[in-house]
């Protein structure tokens, strides 16, 4: 199943909507500063994973005053890496993986982050989601990047009908503007945290509840 139910024009008033609710860039999982640095954005990216935001930041911030680049990040012991990202989940695990990450891209992309969709899915550990925000967030490209919110909010207002967040990746790709693709994700994902909630979502105070099908609510405040 991967449906598109949803029309470009209540897509975009959805979207024009939630941009005036929330303020673009407030709440993202990556520090400001990580914007339009693509090995930055990948890397915060991989310590976010099953992690809060909060954790994440701070984790990022300490990691990064020791290192910036693949290079850099070689030349730091495993035991450093693990002590900076410390308590993010899977510490040690995720340790491992940014320095085989940073030699492949030292060895194989001349110390470059790819700013092609295939070839970051080549990186291990690298889903979709993680792809397309360094591809967003770092290059500036499009790209839609689907985590719980996105799948969880589009399929509950009925602008797409699919099973995982894979389906809607390609489905949103169909029916929302291109333009509108890169803040697709912070906004929904505020949303998500602030009002359209898994469980008992906020529709009374919904800016945008006059679009939502409500599928699959049974109980709301």
């Amino acid at each position: 199943m991967d449906t598109d139910t949803g029309t470009d024009t209540d897509v975009e008033k959805v979207i024009q909507i939630l941009k005036k609710r929330y303020r673009a860039g407030s709440s993202l999982l990556m520090a400001p500063a990580t914007r339009g640095d693509p090995f930055l954005t990948l890397i915060s990216c991989l310590l976010s994973l099953r992690t809060h935001d909060e954790v994440t930041l701070k984790a990022a911030e300490r990691l990064f005053s020791l290192a910036k680049t693949p290079e850099e990040m070689l030349k730091l012991r495993i035991d450093d890496i693990e002590s900076a990202i410390y308590p993010v989940g899977f510490y040690h695990r995720k340790a491992k993986q940014i320095v085989e990450i940073c030699s492949i891209l030292v060895e194989r992309y001349n110390s470059k982050v790819p700013d092609e969709l295939d070839e970051l899915l080549k990186l291990r550990g690298v889903g979709r989601k993680t792809a397309n925000i360094v591809l967003t967030i770092g290059y500036n490209k499009p790209g839609i990047a689907v985590d719980t919110h996105v799948h969880r909010i589009s399929n509950r207002m009925g602008i797409v009908a699919t099973r995982n967040p894979n389906e809607t990746e390609f489905a949103l790709r169909r029916v929302v503007p291109e333009q509108n693709w890169i803040i697709l994700n912070e906004l929904f994902v505020l949303h998500g945290r602030s009002v359209c909630t898994p469980l008992s979502p906020r529709c009374s105070i919904c800016p945008v509840y006059q679009y939502c099908k409500r599928i699959g609510v049974t109980r709301s405040r």
